[in-house]
This record gives C-alpha cells, sequence and structure tokens, in this order.
C-alpha cells in the first residue's frame, strides 16, 4: 500500500477531518519540549476519538509498513514522541472522557487524553486524591503520565504513575485490544503486563483506557522551609528525614541559583539570606497533630544539620507562596535564556555530591545550571540555560547535559527519575544497563511488535 492509498484508508476509517497533512499543521505535532532531541516530518497526523479508529490506524499503518508514533500533549522533556520521516503520529486527545469513578472502592477508568490536573479535580469532588503531580499537571495528559511513568513534587509518599494504576487497555501491533490487570486491590495472576507497558514510551503498543486507584483527599498540608549556608548541610537533613523514617508529603530542594531566579521572578524574598546555597522544602498532609509533630521533628533535624533558619507554618496562603517558587523556577530561569533541563535520580544520601557536580560543569562549561529536586526520592533536575541563538553555547550546554548524566551514574544514580529515555538518552541507557539488559528490551519489544511499527528508535535502536 502506498502513502496515497493509506491516507485515503485512514479518512473512510476516521473522517477526513481527523487525518492532517497541512505542512505547518503537522509540523506542529513533530516534537515534544527537549530541544535536543532529533525530530522528522511526518506523512500524517491523526487524531482517532476511539478505540475502533485507534485499532484502524494501526492495522492500516502496518500493512503499509509505516510506523506510527504515539503523543498525547507534547510535555514531555526526552523526545519520546518525536515524529520521524514518513511516520503517522497518532494523537490521543480526543480520548479526553472520564468514564467512571466508583468511591466505594476508590478507583477510576480513565482515557488517555484527559488532562492530569482536570482528572485530579474531578475526583476530588468525590473527596479522592489521584497523587501524581508531574510539573506539567496543568496540561500533560494521564496517557503520556503512563508512557513515561511520570512522578512529581508528591513522589515521596505517593511514588510515581505505575503505583496508581491497576489495569489497562492497550492497542497491540496487530490491532488486537488488550485487557491488563483488574479492579481488584490484590491480584498475582500472570505476568504483570499492566507495569511492562507503563513506561515504554509508546513503543509496546497504544494506551487507550486506564484503570487507577485513588486515595482518600489529604488534608490540608502544612509547610516548612530551611535555608543552608552549604550543600552538604541540606543533604545530610535530607539524609536524616529519610533515616528517621519521617516520610513528609513532599521534600523539594533548591539550590542557590534556583533560589535567586525565583525570588527576582516573584519579586519575593524567601527569607534564607544572600549567603543560602540550598533551600529545603517540606509538607505534611497528615493533618492536625500529626503533621505538626512531623514538621516540628524535620525542624528540629535542619537545625541540627546547621540550617541557617527554619520555618513552619499552617497558613495555606504562606504554603502555596513557597510552593510557587518552587514551581517557577523554570519559567524564572526564561529571562535568562532558553533552559534544557536534565533529569537524574540519585540515592538521597549523595544529593548534595551531584548539586556539587552541577556547580563544577557549570564553572566548566560557563552557563548558568540551576539545580532544583525531588529530595525526597534523589530525583534532581539540573537546568542548563543558553543563549537561543548562539550555537557555541547550545553545543555547550549539551555536553553538560551529558556530564551531568555521567556524574548521576558514577554516584550510582540513573540516567532518568521520571521523563523517560526517548530519543536524547537511547546510549545512555545502554550503559546504564548494559548488554544483557538491552537484549532482553529487544526480545520484549520484537514480541510484542515484531515490525518494529511503534516509535522506533526511541529508547533503543533494534540493532
Amino acid at each position: 500500500m502506498g502513502n496515497d492509498a493509506l491516507l485515503t484508508e485512514l479518512r473512510e476509517a476516521l473522517g477526513k477531518d481527523a487525518v492532517l497533512t497541512d505542512t505547518d499543521v503537522v509540523d506542529s505535532y513533530s516534537r515534544d519540549m527537549m530541544p535536543l532531541a532529533p525530530s522528522g516530518r511526518p506523512l500524517a497526523v491523526v487524531l482517532p476519538s476511539d478505540v475502533e479508529g485507534v485499532q484502524a490506524t494501526v492495522r492500516a499503518c502496518a500493512e503499509a509498513g509505516v510506523p506510527i508514533v504515539p503523543r498525547g500533549a507534547g510535555s514531555g522533556l526526552s523526545g519520546a514522541a518525536n515524529a520521524i520521516d514518513g511516520c503517522v503520529v497518532l494523537v490521543m486527545t480526543k480520548f479526553d472522557k472520564i468514564l467512571e469513578v466508583d468511591p466505594g472502592n476508590r478507583l477510576a477508568v480513565v482515557q488517555p487524553g484527559v488532562v492530569n490536573l482536570d482528572f485530579r479535580n474531578a475526583v476530588e469532588k468525590h473527596g479522592l486524591f489521584y497523587p501524581p503531580d508531574p510539573s506539567s499537571y496543568d496540561w500533560c495528559t494521564i496517557g503520556g503520565n503512563l508512557s513515561t511513568n511520570a512522578g512529581g513534587l508528591c513522589c515521596v509518599k505517593y511514588g510515581v504513575t505505575t503505583d496508581s494504576v491497576l489495569g489497562l487497555e492497550v492497542v497491540l501491533a496487530d490491532g488486537s485490544l488488550l485487557k491488563t490487570g483488574r479492579r481488584t486491590v490484590k491480584g498475582v495472576a500472570g505476568y504483570d503486563l499492566t507495569k511492562l507497558f507503563i513506561g515504554s514510551e509508546g513503543t509496546l503498543g497504544v494506551i487507550t483506557q486506564a484503570t487507577v486507584a485513588l486515595r482518600p483527599l489529604p488534608q490540608a498540608p502544612g509547610t516548612l522551609v530551611a535555608g543552608f549556608d552549604h550543600t552538604d548541610k541540606a543533604g545530610e537533613a535530607v539524609a536524616r528525614v529519610v533515616r528517621e523514617g519521617l516520610v513528609p508529603s513532599l521534600m523539594e530542594i533548591m539550590d542557590a541559583s534556583s533560589i535567586k531566579a525565583a525570588e527576582h521572578y516573584l519579586n519575593t524574598d524567601l527569607g534564607a539570606g544572600s549567603d543560602c546555597q540550598a533551600l529545603l522544602l517540606c509538607q505534611s498532609d497528615s493533618g492536625g497533630e500529626v503533621a505538626q509533630r512531623e514538621l516540628s521533628a524535620i525542624e528540629q533535624i535542619c537545625n541540627d544539620c546547621g540550617a541557617t533558619m527554619a520555618y513552619a507554618t499552617d497558613d495555606l496562603a504562606e504554603g502555596r507562596m513557597l510552593m510557587q517558587a518552587r514551581r517557577v523556577v523554570l519559567t524564572a530561569l526564561e529571562e535568562y535564556g532558553v533552559w534544557l533541563t536534565d533529569d537524574v535520580s540519585v540515592p538521597r544520601t549523595r544529593i548534595a555530591e551531584l548539586i556539587q557536580g552541577c556547580e563544577r560543569i557549570s564553572r566548566e562549561v560557563g552557563l548558568r545550571i540551576a539545580v532544583v529536586g525531588h529530595a525526597g526520592d534523589g530525583n534532581m533536575h539540573p537546568t542548563i540555560v543558553y543563549a537561543p541563538d548562539s550555537e557555541d553555547e547550545f553545543a555547550r550546554a549539551r555536553k553538560a547535559f551529558d556530564d551531568i548524566l555521567e556524574v548521576g551514574l558514577s554516584l550510582g544514580g540513573t540516567v532518568t527519575g521520571e521523563h523517560g529515555v526517548g530519543k536524547i538518552k537511547r546510549e545512555w541507557l545502554e550503559r546504564e544497563i548494559g548488554p544483557v539488559g538491552i537484549r532482553v528490551h529487544r526480545q520484549i519489544k520484537r514480541a510484542l511488535d515484531p515490525d518494529n511499527l511503534f516509535n522506533p528508535g526511541s529508547m533503543f535502536s533494534m540493532e
């Protein structure tokens, strides 16, 4: 089947308005938010609105030998949703319905095109809570979160996306519909196929539905902020919080560069002082005296570790202001240039070493690098700032990006904690998991997608 015949078949199956070929429109769907990742020009962009449309697209593309790149909102930071030349980009944003909320069993059934924040707001009306909260939660979609196993600020207490998923429906490479998992709390029948597809970045199938576990709505959080004049002291405070068994609902860290950027952007003073090298932000959503005791214990740890300031509040407005400083860092950095954010996880006892490694790399490449991250689980996001019109600075930013990954691995970490591998970290995945790990990945890919139909070249090559 030639390309013209394929486009005709897709239009007949999905309707002409669901198959886009205008060059400008197609180009707008060709890449995500990672500037380093390569992208190509798609043959077409397809927006199905039901499972039958996805199945028809998969079968037609398989027959024509045309690869498929599944895509959500495009908020990713790894190039996993980037098109390759001549592919069909399969956009799932029309799958935007919350099909069921079951308060009695604390679960929901949701389509992949639902925006994360919209879903969280919807279940909140039932007194329930969906924990995964990526920084882009106000526009990223559930399908993208599933495909990258996204995390967020609440991971320290509630885990990442996979920890909230009970089952999936997935269209496979032959067009059949696989149902994985179950609606029960427990169940160990067969291989855990649900977790296989979560984090697979669209390389094994197209997720069309998810059954997710919900939690009771947490209490309004109390917030603590602590400043340190050396990153080692902040790192020791994090390690002690973990050692002493405290589990705040959120524990974030900001380095000096990110603190200054946020204060300048918000025109505020976080109270840490001009010599502050690291800021720790914690929240407890346990409520009442439990939250007060938890934050009091963390405050004491921070003081014992040499904090220059430590302050806890149960005022919601004040807590939101402090958390806003953490959430606006990437936007704040845009005042200095465009940014390139990395994503490495290290053991929590080695967070300070990673930040210090980023400071060294910043000096070596001559670029601003700001570090923020989820201190509670060791997932750091060093962000490199460079001039958008400078090829030299872009090259130095790319070098810094790789150097940071090198540091992360040397500290016993991983090259991605939540953004995924995509098309930007393929060689790093191979370095991390080794030849046997890559061989097993390829064997799984061949078993489920023998013709390499789905997202070829993402995560790893088949050669």
